[in-house]
């Protein structure tokens, strides 16, 4: 046998190895054996045909047995061809376990698959946390607007991680309760000489149900003061209605001058009315000449009669004219 011959055959010996070694993990076989888990190596091959890391499984598997908890292979591989992560829910079942919080594989498998951490849900649950929500402005019956801001301790409600809302949530139900508080305030000096008052009214509206949390504590962390909107509201008010009170005058004022040109087109309508009634006037006795009920010393008397007249409303005119002007001397010569 040639030595190229032996090479290949070599070759080909080395590489089965290695591949017979991948699909039959004996090390992890060992290990779990040593490890006190229960697994058999035709299981550890069977993972590698369904794509499950034997590895991820069998570590895993030895964390939990030696934390103390019952759990199988078929529920790790389960969870992890659902696309969970099997360390996470393992380290999450033995910090709840340590910290007697009750927390089964079945609740931690389902919460890491709605995409939470469950592993950090535990641990708020342990440790509260505290959020902080932004700026809250709010105006209380006196019209004084109030910017507070607050602390909100919460710890992880584990049964309400799946389908429970988060802590935007929180922070807008505690938001709107802070509106609230101070808005029902009388005046804005109680809010600031009772900031727990807050605390207390938000509390007690359970802005918690629903939510992945429970609201331990909320504290009241600053509050200051704002513009004065009651004021201002009162100038826009003021504002408006004297723009009404223009646009009204203005309309009163047009409505004026309308009539006062309507009065004026009447009077130019009257003086035509009485001209045209004058220029009558000669053809009446023109006409009382033919039929001779009109003579001229008749005439010649209605003539004298309006110069009589004419010349009286002059005497008349001149005599007021006189009086005035006697009447402001004198009141020229009271001045002096």
């Amino acid at each position: 046998m040639s030595l190229s011959i032996i090479a290949v055959f070599l070759v080909l010996g080395i590489a089965g190895f290695f591949t017979l070694m991948y699909f039959v993990p004996v090390n992890l076989w060992i290990t779990a054996i040593f490890s006190g888990v229960r697994i058999s190596l035709l299981s550890l091959v069977t993972m590698r045909i369904r794509k499950v890391p034997p590895k991820i499984i069998v570590n895993s598997m030895i964390t939990a047995t030696k934390a103390g908890l019952d759990l199988n292979t078929a529920e790790l591989e389960t969870h992890y061809l659902a696309g969970g992560h099997v360390p996470s829910v393992i380290k999450a079942l033995i910090s709840a376990e340590k910290a007697n919080i009750p927390l089964s594989f079945k609740l931690a498998a389902a919460v890491d698959l709605a995409g939470r951490d469950v592993f950090e849900a535990v641990q708020i649950s342990v440790n509260p946390q505290v959020i902080n929500t932004p700026n809250v402005s709010a105006v209380a019956q006196d019209g004084i607007q109030l910017v507070a801001k607050a602390r909100v301790t919460v710890r992880a409600n584990i049964a309400q991680l799946v389908g429970g809302a988060g802590e935007e949530t929180i922070l807008a139900r505690v938001g709107e309760g802070i509106v609230t508080s101070i808005g029902s305030s009388l005046s804005h000096k109680e809010v600031l000489e009772n900031p727990d008052k807050i605390s207390r009214l938000v509390l007690e509206k359970g802005l918690d149900s629903g939510t992945a949390f429970e609201i331990l504590s909320i504290d009241i962390a600053d509050i200051d003061i704002g513009d004065n909107i009651g004021a201002k509201l009162q100038i826009d008010q003021a504002d408006a209605d004297l723009k009404v009170a223009e646009a009204k005058a203005e309309e009163r004022r047009a409505m004026a001058v309308a009539v006062e040109q309507e009065m004026k087109a009447r009077t130019q309508e009257s003086r035509a009315k009485v001209i045209e009634a004058e220029a009558e006037v000669p053809r009446a006795i023109a006409e009382a000449f033919r039929s001779g009920n009109l003579g001229i010393m008749d005439y010649y008397k209605l003539k004298n009669l309006q110069a009589d007249t004419t010349m009286r409303d002059s005497i008349a005119e001149s005599s007021k004219d006189d009086q005035t002007s006697y009447k402001n001397s004198a009141d020229d010569d009271d001045d002096e």
